[in-house]
């Protein structure tokens, strides 16, 4: 399981080039930061399992199951971390509820 330090540095890493890909381009509207955001976690996660983030910092997305994560799984999964209170929600694994809502967890590499 990937701890908390490594997901904070990987949602920061995100954020941060959503916001620099939202002021090149649509004038660092808050909104296109956003969903900027939302796109690359939906693309990149459902995808190939990591996002820019998760790369740097050495984690993935994986299903419980070993399947890949799959676009419906990374576009859930993005909705939510758009709400925060998925995520700042955790159980004891600290797996965040918009994991467990798509049977996710995020490992070291």
């Amino acid at each position: 399981m990937a701890r908390a330090g490594r997901r904070i540095l990987a949602i920061c890493i995100d954020w941060g080039l959503s916001y620099l890909i939202a002021i090149a381009f649509f004038g660092g509207n808050s909104m296109a930061i956003l969903a900027v955001f939302a796109l690359e976690q939906m693309v990149l996660v459902g995808t190939l399992g990591f996002s820019i983030g998760h790369r740097v910092s050495g984690i993935r997305v994986r299903r419980l199951d070993s399947a890949p994560v799959g676009l419906l799984a990374g576009v859930v999964r993005a909705v939510l971390i758009c709400l925060l209170i998925p995520v700042i929600i955790v159980d004891a694994d600290h797996r965040g509820l918009h994991d467990k809502a798509m049977k996710t967890l995020l490992v070291r590499r």
